[in-house]
């Protein structure tokens, strides 16, 4: 029976991944951590480079918590100094460095929200400033200078260069700052510096993830196991979940809207979420393919994700009968959502007032919206994307955008 649990700790441990570098390493230190009781360090780096998280960023903490949830010591390191830098991952130019101020507010909000999926009372919250700066919990001295320069002899330029989105880059005579050459090295030593058994991370991470390893050899330690688990595809089943391209579901986002978006997801990509945000595994998921019909697997992965983020079960089942009453029934939502926006004495164009009041993400998206007929103005559908918008204050405008957003926008005078 002992050894049954621990297969099926196993299997949900790696349900999902990309990577498992490598599986007899993780086996080897799961048996280590049972007979010695010594919970594995397993250890998350979030750059807080934007201060809201999306679906996309929970694959990685809904990992954590199976790893939580088998005993183990999980830290959610949060990347103040690496942010400082930029994660090239995936880049074809330079991302812009973020300002201190930026990175603590965004920081905070992460905290916060991660705790909607891990266990708050099991989880470990740390700074990378703590050994590049120093101070920190431990009160470490900074690495400075010196350290710094001990760490980088410690990988060649032509091992840094052989991350995908360099030698990109570099073959397109793109440039490639120096700093940006800092970053896997810095993501590295945060290993280095927790001792960690395991790293998690998007599979755009995993050169990084591995030159952790070679870090961790170099200093005589033994190596950290790396586990990566793929990109969710957002919305539109093409590209990474992004609130950037308009294709991002967030956590804070509210029932209705969550519960929308997710019944938009095509067959295919629910499944990818069924893998990826439940705990279903997946021979249960195949179970569910054969027995299911794809509108109802879909209606019950809306409502657990919903449920989960706003309250439970209810919530969930609350948002379902909303979403059918007014988009199977053709019926209004019983509440539309209120936007307030400064009253002027001008008029603006429809798509700066819909991407102003956060319904679309950038006018050239409202544009696009408008294009194709997906946007109503106080029930009536709009065709002309130049049409003005009066703002005078006391009055207001009913807009639909796309099949899940109902706002009502009140314009009002600001002192």
């Amino acid at each position: 029976m002992q050894s049954q649990r621990q297969a099926d700790d196993y299997d949900v441990l790696v349900k999902g991944c990309s990577h498992v570098i490598d599986e007899g390493d993780l086996k080897r230190k799961l048996a280590r951590s049972r007979a010695e009781h010594r919970p594995l360090v397993v250890k998350v780096g979030f750059d807080p480079s934007a201060p809201d998280i999306h679906l996309g960023h929970t694959v990685l903490l809904h990992k954590m918590r199976h790893f939580q949830n088998a005993g183990h010591r999980v830290i959610f390191l949060i990347g103040d100094f690496t942010g400082l830098i930029g994660d090239p991952s995936g880049k074809k130019s330079t991302r812009p460095q973020l300002t201190r101020a930026e990175i603590e507010k965004n920081a905070t909000t992460y905290a916060e929200q991660c705790f909607k999926v891990l266990d708050k009372d099991k989880t470990e919250i740390r700074y990378n400033s703590e050994w590049f700066l120093g101070g920190g919990k431990e009160n470490r001295p900074p690495l400075g200078a010196d350290g710094f320069v001990r760490l980088a002899s410690r990988i060649t330029v032509a091992r840094v260069l052989e991350r995908d989105d360099f030698q990109r880059r570099w073959n397109a005579h793109q440039p490639i700052a120096l700093h940006e050459l800092m970053y896997p090295l810095s993501q590295g030593y945060d290993s280095v510096a927790l001792q960690a058994d395991v790293e998690l991370g998007g599979t755009d991470q995993l050169f990084n993830l591995l030159l952790g390893r070679d870090l961790m050899r170099e200093e005589g330690m033994e190596p950290q196991v790396v586990m990566t688990v793929p990109l969710l595809v957002g919305t539109d089943g093409v590209e990474k979940m992004s609130k950037s391209l308009g294709n991002a579901i967030g956590v804070n986002e509210p029932p209705g809207d969550m519960y929308g978006k997710l019944m938009s997801i095509s067959d295919e990509t629910m499944w990818s979420y069924y893998l990826l945000l439940t705990d279903d595994l997946p021979g249960e998921i195949e179970e569910k393919k054969r027995s299911m019909h794809p509108m109802d697997a879909k209606k019950e992965l809306a409502r657990r994700i919903v449920g989960r983020f706003h309250g439970g079960e209810e919530a969930g089942r609350a948002a379902e009968e909303e979403f059918v009453r007014v988009f199977s029934k053709r019926e209004e939502p019983a509440r539309y959502e209120e936007i307030v926006l400064p009253a002027s004495d001008a008029a603006d164009p429809l798509p700066k007032l819909i991407a102003e009041a956060g319904l679309a993400p950038s006018n050239a998206e409202a544009r696009r919206l408008i294009a194709s007929g997906a946007v109503d103005v106080d029930d009536v559908r709009a065709s002309d994307p130049k049409r003005a918008i009066p703002r005078t204050a006391g009055s207001e405008v009913r807009l639909r955008v796309g099949k899940r957003r109902f706002a009502k926008v009140i314009f009002r005078r600001t002192e």
